[in-house]
């Protein structure tokens, strides 16, 4: 078996990436959830229909700053 090496993996620069993707697959996780609270659980957590679809708007890579760092 041979193995490829290229400078971004040999920087350490892919577990960046992987964080990166799984980042972006949790954002969709969790909008998709979002998306399928009804009113009362809106409500709840102090949320408007219109603040749903606006975060459903965005993209997956427009993630928390927080995530970003």
């Amino acid at each position: 078996m041979a193995f490829i090496t290229t400078s971004a993996a040999a920087s350490g620069t892919s577990k960046s990436l992987f964080s990166r993707v799984a980042n972006v697959f949790a954002v969709r996780r969790q909008r998709r959830q979002l998306a399928q609270l009804d009113k009362a659980a809106l409500f709840d957590m102090g949320l408007t229909e219109a603040d749903v679809q606006a975060e459903l708007k965005r993209s997956a890579w427009d993630v928390p700053a927080h995530w970003k760092g």
